[in-house]
């Protein structure tokens, strides 16, 4: 990572990345610049989305506006638009109420810029993963235009909600594989077919840890991703038996999401730890989710599942003992596996 990089990136990651942040930190050199990048300019259309105090409507220009200057290969045409971004941010920036996620906007023009300094194949990877992310957060604001319960819509089938973790989530898991065969040189061999599907249903299976937590949190943003008939049903605690069977449904498919997940890590060798680390982690922390959200009533807005810091640093200090042995890994993995089911 050049010093650029390392001044504008580091300090903005280790602020608005949270969790995430120990997971970037022990990327491989080779990977640490272009995912970092990548991570900052999604969380910055994800907070643009988010930007509640601006119409929809406005916020769709903007995004995409955006996706166009993704889409661009050539540093000139890049440069072009950076302006115009300068401007947006600065405006949606205004509203933040989160100091990190206002200094990120307000510093959007030059993460863009960074992306000259990649590779042209590089830039190529990113403009790809933020154009399908975009799009998945201008599919969100078109399909729940409300800001409240009392515009709650909800996704009308499976499929729906297939593809919208696919655009927010899965296609993470395409990007970062074509990463690391294209700088990790035992992910050469890799199975392309084989590793970008682990790799999908491996992000899938994050997104849909968030969202099966976040419901109550969501239902009074007006959203409801379940795809349930009668979406208002969920705002009533009490009325949990009658979603059970879909809820307990969606858990079972995060979970055979994150046993792809764990396919996919272990074909990382065991001589590239901190690639592995990287994705042990998450699926461990998403694992232990899962096994709390089965034993709670996730309708009710009082009930708070998460993974606290502490637990997660003793997550961190597990998987660096553990990771002397394939075995270690896999039984703990089948722990938390069948915790979780």
């Amino acid at each position: 990572m050049t010093p650029t990089h390392a001044n504008l990136i580091g300090p903005l990651l280790r602020d608005v990345s949270r969790s995430f942040y120990l997971t970037l930190r022990v990327l491989p050199a080779a990977l640490r610049p272009q995912i970092s990048l990548a991570y900052l300019l999604a969380r910055a259309t994800d907070t643009i989305a988010d930007t509640q105090a601006l119409p929809a409507k406005e916020r769709i220009r903007m995004l995409q506006h955006l996706r166009t200057g993704f889409a661009l290969r050539n540093p000139s045409q890049t440069q072009s638009i950076v302006l115009d971004v300068a401007q947006m941010a600065d405006r949606a920036a205004a509203h933040q109420v989160s100091p990190p996620e206002k200094l990120l906007l307000q510093r959007l023009d030059r993460c863009i810029s960074l992306l000259s300094s990649l590779t042209d194949a590089d830039q190529g990877r990113i403009g790809d993963l933020l154009d399908v992310i975009v799009a998945g957060q201008i599919f969100d604001l078109m399909r729940f235009p409300g800001q409240s319960a009392d515009d709650l819509a909800a996704l009308e089938a499976d499929d729906e909600l297939d593809w919208y973790t696919y655009m927010v989530a899965g296609c993470v898991g395409d990007f970062w594989t074509r990463m690391c065969m294209a700088h990790i040189p035992s992910a050469e061999e890799w199975n392309v077919k084989q590793m970008t599907d682990w790799g999908t249903r491996f992000g899938q299976g994050l997104q849909l840890v968030n969202i099966l937590r976040d419901i109550p949190r969501d239902l009074r943003l007006g959203r409801c991703y379940l795809p349930v008939k009668n979406p208002r049903d969920l705002l009533d605690p009490g009325k949990f038996e009658l979603v059970r069977p879909i809820y307990h449904r969606w858990l079972d498919v995060a979970l055979e999401c994150l046993g792809d997940g764990w396919k996919y890590t272990m074909q990382i060798p065991w001589h590239e730890p901190r690639l592995r680390f990287a994705c042990i982690l998450p699926i461990w922390i998403g694992l232990m989710t899962l096994a709390r959200l089965r034993r709670v009533n996730p309708l009710d807005p009082s009930v708070v599942v998460k993974v606290t810091r502490k637990e997660v640093y003793g997550l961190v200090a597990m998987v660096g003992l553990y990771s002397i042995s394939d075995t270690l890994l896999e039984n703990r993995f089948r722990y938390l596996h069948d915790a979780a089911t």
